[in-house]
């Protein structure tokens, strides 16, 4: 398996460091969407 964590880099771990990214609520697809890409095709 592979070597355990450097438990110092963790402790020193900086989440500012992160880059940020926008996330998009995930929204569920609706019956009426499913119905408009039916007839769509």
């Amino acid at each position: 398996m592979a070597e355990k964590p450097d438990m110092g880099e963790i402790a020193s771990f900086d989440k500012a460091k992160l880059k940020k990214t926008e996330t998009k609520e995930n929204t569920l697809v609706t019956k009426d969407t499913i119905e408009q890409e039916k007839q769509a095709k």
